[in-house]
């Protein structure tokens, strides 16, 4: 095996420092089969449930009226997620996609959309209107507030109790950390924000982003009280094999709404061809539990070679997982830099190029983005990204197996090691 590394550019100290970190590692990965497997259990029940049949893959076209494949894999959403409904579509171009048509759908002038978690996603900044932009809900009458978190990380309920008024439409929860280095939300911290939202204002939508958190735990936060929950299927329940689309699960009324926005009043769910993905859509689903593990078992083994190595980790090396993403600060751009030129290293597609930091739309830096991915941006593949200003924090994800994960990391110690940037003793 070392020489099968060695031959794809793995030096015998590095393989070796890892190697040793991963049979620390082996008791907590045998914990993350077993979520796994559970997890593979509750998507296959739903997929019975509901009489998944080969009739299901077959595609739409034009208006997409009656497709039955489309309107089955959404009750299957639903029902794994444990929703009134579910919108699944490949009209849904990204995340930022899926949570902007669930704002603007459940949001009307005059309302307030609050933030109890701090600064969202950049690219929901422009969405939001915090940075001003075309068709913004700022344009549109919807004021916004945030609350900041504690320095800790944790809520500041004493200021939410304070924010949350009879203006308060919709709380936005975000779950993982973005670019930021917060901790990300455990499902149970989420339930508890959620009931005393609730607590305050009963009739508060409250609405999670659930990127990059499904299938790491056994439950999601629809499970404890959440009214949306919002994804992209090129992050994980899309297990690599969906070449688009988001989805949006809650209460139906409230999924009722964001399709009224994603088409127009009066079409709503009822239009929207599936092209052709329903097939991946359902074997993505399907294999997203095994996926999601890979990826976690990456970002565990991630954050405990770069702990040992004196950099700066969230989540550290021995935390209960909350997403697949692994943040590591290296405090200089050159290590940022020699990160993603290692994880770029050990794509299967693209490893022969170089990334290099670039203006992103949507984000008010330029961001470096190592993504040598089957599926464009897909960040449920081994990819890493961060934006090019202090602290230089790399933010780590994916790997559609644990094998490749594994190598990636290596491959960006590797890189660290020959720029003199890492000396393992």
């Amino acid at each position: 095996m070392k020489e099968m590394y060695q031959a794809l550019g793995i030096s015998p100290q590095v393989y070796t420092f890892g190697k040793a970190v991963e049979e620390e590692l082996a008791g907590r990965f045998l914990e993350l089969d077993g979520r796994a497997e559970y997890n593979q259990l509750k998507v296959l029940a739903a997929l019975q449930k509901n009489k998944v049949s080969a009739e299901c893959f077959h595609s739409s076209t034009g208006y997409g009226y009656d497709d039955f494949g489309r309107d089955t894999l959404e009750k299957v959403y639903a029902d794994t997620f444990h929703t009134e409904a579910a919108l699944v579509r490949p009209q849904i171009a990204c995340g930022t996609h899926a949570l902007a048509i669930a704002l603007f759908g459940n949001l009307r002038p005059g309302d307030e959309l609050l933030s109890p978690v701090g600064k969202p996603y950049d690219t929901l900044e422009e969405v939001i209107g915090i940075r001003p932009s075309r068709g913004s809900l700022a344009e549109y009458g919807v004021t916004y507030r945030q609350v900041e978190l504690l320095k800790d990380g944790s809520f500041d309920y004493p200021a939410i109790a304070k924010a949350v008024t009879e203006k308060t439409k919709l709380v936005a929860i975000q779950r993982s950390k973005g670019y930021l280095t917060r901790p990300s939300f455990s499902v149970q911290a989420i339930g508890e924000l959620i009931a005393f939202v609730k607590e305050i204002n009963p009739s508060v939508i409250c609405m999670v982003d659930n990127c990059y958190g499904e299938f790491v735990d056994t439950v999601e936060p629809s499970d404890v009280g959440a009214d949306l929950l919002v994804g992209s299927l090129i992050k994980n329940p899309g297990g690599g094999l969906a070449p688009i689309g988001g989805y949006i699960a809650g209460k139906k009324d409230y999924v009722e709404n964001a399709a009224y926005r994603m088409t127009s009043p009066g079409l709503g769910r009822e239009v929207g061809a599936s092209l052709g993905v329903n097939r991946s859509f359902y074997q993505g689903f399907f294999l997203a539990p095994t996926v999601v593990r890979g990826a976690l078992k990456g970002a565990i083994f991630a954050a405990n070679i770069y702990e040992k190595l004196g950099f700066s980790v969230i989540p550290n090396g021995k935390e209960e997982r909350q997403d697949i993403i692994q943040a590591v600060t290296f405090g200089t751009p050159e290590g940022l830099l020699a990160f993603c030129e290692g994880i770029q290293q050990a794509a299967p597609v693209d490893s022969y190029v170089t990334p290099e930091p670039w203006d992103m739309p949507g984000y008010d830096s330029p961001v470096i983005m190592a993504a040598g991915a089957f599926i464009q941006g897909s960040s449920i593949e081994l990819s890493a990204d961060g934006p090019m200003k202090p602290p230089y924090t790399a933010y780590f994800q994916g790997g559609l197996t644990w094998e490749h994960a594994k190598f990636g990391i290596l491959m960006s110690l590797q890189k660290l090691t020959e720029k003199g940037l890492v000396h393992l003793s």
